[in-house]
């Protein structure tokens, strides 16, 4: 049996495993994945510290790993900088938006809706045009309480399957890493963020929960902007599974 077929406990692997261990089992999470679906397989880079992580081990699995990025109109100049120097290194990183009108100031009335036009249907858009049937996040379970009922290996939209390489990783293991590789990262990150999205939606705050600072003041607050929880696959009628 492989590791993506494994369904061990995914809170005692978080206790239990040293950081090279962890290491060596996102790497083989996503060796084993490329193995698998090798061009369908497609990481989904945020620009945040566990995107770009995950991209640097992407990387040393296979450089021929391809990526996206989904942007909106209301990312912080940092993250439009940061963006443009990391698809000019790395050019299979292709970069979605949706340029749709919304409502002004559409964030803070209805930040659900502003969220599945501005981050969903993008991401709609990439796994359709890219080919996916693999996608690979960075996220984790120790990142905030919508976050702790994930899988390393999910599937659930049918014939997407997505996988969580570091979903057992604490955020200090997380900036060790950054720190060991030299693994570039978002400027905001120095200035007290832990959590970054789109500029009106993140705020720095000193609450140990490290999400708290997205959608402060909606009723999203510390929560997901849906492509983790919305369908993202379209079948050949062009409905939604």
């Amino acid at each position: 049996m492989g590791i993506l077929e494994t369904k061990e406990d995914i809170k005692q692997l978080v206790e239990s495993l040293n950081f090279k261990e962890k290491v060596d089992r996102s790497l083989a999470l996503i060796d084993e994945a490329y193995a698998k679906y090798g061009d369908a397989l497609v990481v989904a880079n945020s620009l945040g510290k566990d995107s770009v992580l995950v991209w640097d081990l992407a990387k040393r699995v296979s450089p021929k790993i391809r990526g996206f990025i989904v942007t909106t109109r209301f990312k912080p100049k940092e993250t439009v900088k940061f963006m443009n120097e990391t698809v000019a290194r790395y050019p299979e990183l292709k970069v979605f938006d949706n340029k749709q009108d919304i409502p002004e100031r559409l964030y803070e009335t209805q930040p659900d809706l502003c969220c599945d036009i501005l981050k969903v249907k993008p991401t709609r858009d990439a796994i359709k045009k890219m080919g996916v049937d693999c996608w690979v996040t960075g996220l984790r379970c120790t990142e905030g309480r919508t976050r702790t009922d994930f899988r390393e290996v999910e599937e659930r939209d049918k014939g997407l399957v997505k996988l969580n390489p570091i979903l057992v990783w604490k955020e200090r293991e997380v900036w060790q890493y950054l720190a060991i590789y030299d693994v570039k990262v978002n400027q905001l990150y120095r200035e007290g963020y832990r959590s970054l999205g789109c500029e009106p939606c993140s705020r720095i705050t000193t609450d140990d929960n490290e999400r708290a600072g997205r959608w402060i003041g909606t009723s999203k607050c510390g929560g997901e902007c849906g492509i983790h929880t919305r369908p993202l696959k379209e079948n050949d009628g062009g409905e939604r599974k």
